[in-house]
Parts: structure tokens; sequence; C-alpha cells
């Protein structure tokens, strides 16, 4: 496997660290991306640093907030300017919500935007063009089951999923004949701290009046966290690796779509989405968008956990 210059968002704790430390250890150039490096993620950035020395690991802790236009820029030129190149970027910061929908204010959903959805896009497009010149590279964001089916109380969350759907479908076909693949991977729910973070409603008085439903949330979050207490918890791990699946493949026989743990039904939307899809493409006269390096591989797939 050749090594490859990776950049990973959101890689201060979570899955964003846990992909960007294995595919340190996988022998790939990683450059782990963080907001504030010096403040509020230094420990996350210097245990980064000590990680890299004491396992001889390039691993490059980045200052990079994917909300600033000026901030992105900057650590995609501090990239090209060290490393010469940018092979992979994995799209993986994001906040979640969880509660009554009606609850949380626009500000909220704008803020939650502006990371999960804009933030991508941000860093997408930053990139892009040195990944054009190349003739080559990899997108590979982050997003979720719930961008393929519904939980009630995480609709809000949900919907900038559903956006990152949308948005990785079209730069796929736009990017087929250019010699760049975005692709998408779909995670269930695991143990990271994401739900410790997580965006509660501004407005808990709007909960109040659903009544006996406004306690719906709370009873699921009580069951996430049976289950990621017990010992048969999903390993966040898992998330990883796929990542690291995807980079090894051979260009052109990556799935557009991969499940990570229990897929709740999102594997079966994937597999008939992606006929209708393919219909929808060729009644637009738009079939050649789908043979550039993508077409020999299936469009999903399902990561399969260890032991699983």
């Amino acid at each position: 496997m050749s090594t490859k210059i990776v950049l990973v968002t959101g890689a201060s704790t979570g899955f964003g660290r846990d992909t960007a430390e294995t595919l340190a250890r996988a022998g790939h150039s990683v450059f782990a991306s963080m907001r504030d490096t010096e403040g509020k993620n230094r420990e996350h950035a210097m245990a980064l640093r000590g990680l890299a020395s004491t396992e001889n690991l390039t691993i490059v802790p980045l200052d990079l907030d994917v909300t600033s236009e000026a901030s992105v820029g900057r650590a995609i030129e501090i990239i090209l300017r060290t490393a010469g190149r940018i092979d992979v970027v994995v799209n993986n910061a994001g906040i979640a919500a969880a509660g009554v929908s009606e609850a949380f204010t626009a500000g909220q959903v704008r803020e939650l935007f502006e990371v999960n959805v804009i933030g991508l896009h941000r860093v997408t497009r930053a990139v892009l063009p040195a990944l054009r010149r190349q003739g080559e590279g990899l997108v590979v964001n982050v997003g979720s089951i719930l961008g393929r089916v519904t939980f009630p109380f995480f609709g809000i969350y949900g919907a900038s999923k559903f956006a990152v759907e949308a948005l990785t479908d079209s730069y796929r076909y736009e990017l087929s004949q250019l010699g760049v693949e975005v692709v998408l991977l779909q995670p269930s729910a695991y143990p990271t701290p994401m739900y410790a973070n997580m965006q509660h409603a501004a407005d808990p008085e709007r909960a109040t009046e659903y009544g006996e439903i406004s306690q719906v949330p709370g009873k699921m979050f009580a069951t996430f966290t049976e289950l990621f207490e017990s010992s048969s918890a999903p390993n966040p791990h898992d998330v990883a690796e796929a990542i690291e699946r995807l980079i090894s493949q051979p260009k052109g026989f990556r799935a557009a779509r991969t499940v990570v743990g229990s897929p709740f039904g999102a594997d079966a939307v994937n597999a008939h989405a992606a006929s209708v899809q393919a219909k929808v493409i060729e009644g637009l006269g738009l079939g050649h968008l789908t043979n550039g390096p993508a077409a020999a591989r299936q469009p999903s797939q399902r990561s399969s956990p260890r032991g699983g």
C-alpha cells in the first residue's frame, strides 16, 4: 500500500482521533486537524505529538476550524507547502443534536448546519483545486445512517446528514471524469464523545408542552447508554478500520456508500435508492458521469464489524 497524505477533520476525539491514529499506524502521513490547538484542544494536540514521537508516526496536529474560511485556507496551504500534495480528505468534523425538534432555536439549527454541512463543503471546496490538478484524490465524507433513516428526536441532526448524502452524490458525479473519488461512510450509533457533547434544545419550555412525549428522548438516551456500557457495546474502532479499508482499496473499486455497524435499514434504503438514482441519471442524459473511475465498483456495501 502506498503512503498517502491524509487530512482528517475533527480529529481531537472520537472517530476522527481514532482514524488519524489508525491511518498513521498504517503508514500514512496524517494531518490531524481540530479547532484551537493552543487553547481548547491543546492537550489533544500535545497527546498526538507525543504519540508521533513515541511510535515514530507521521501525524501532525493542525489548527483548522471548519466554520472559518480563513482557517481552512491556512490549513490547506500548510499541508501543500509542507507535504507537497494531499491525497485523501476525511470530512469527519461534526456536532450532534437530539431532543424535541420544535424546542431547538433557528440559531441552533444554523450552528449545526454550519459545521456538519457548510463546513464539509468549505473543506472540500478548499482542497479540490489541488486534487483536480493532481488528477487523483479521495474524499471520504462521514455521514450517518440517520442520513437515510429517521429517528424521531434526531431530526435536526438527521437533516444535516441527509444534506451530506446529496452533496456527496453530486460531488461524486461532477468529479467522476477528473480522477477524484468521493465516497460516504454511514456509521451507526457508537459510544463516542459526540453523545457527551451533544447539542440540547435551548427552549426546553417548548418541549414540556409535548407532555409525556417530551420524556421519550431521555428514555432513548438511557437505552443507548445501557448498550454502550454493556459487554456487547459496539466498538467505535470499526469506523477507523472502514476508512482505512477505503483508502487501501484500488481506485475505481470503492463503494459509494459504506454502512458501519447496525444499519437500522439504511443498507436497504441504499440498495433501493441506488437503482432509482441510476435511472434518474440516465433519464437526464448524464450516464457518462457514472463511467469514470468509480464505474467498476458496486454502489454501496456494508462494512462488517470485527467478529461480525
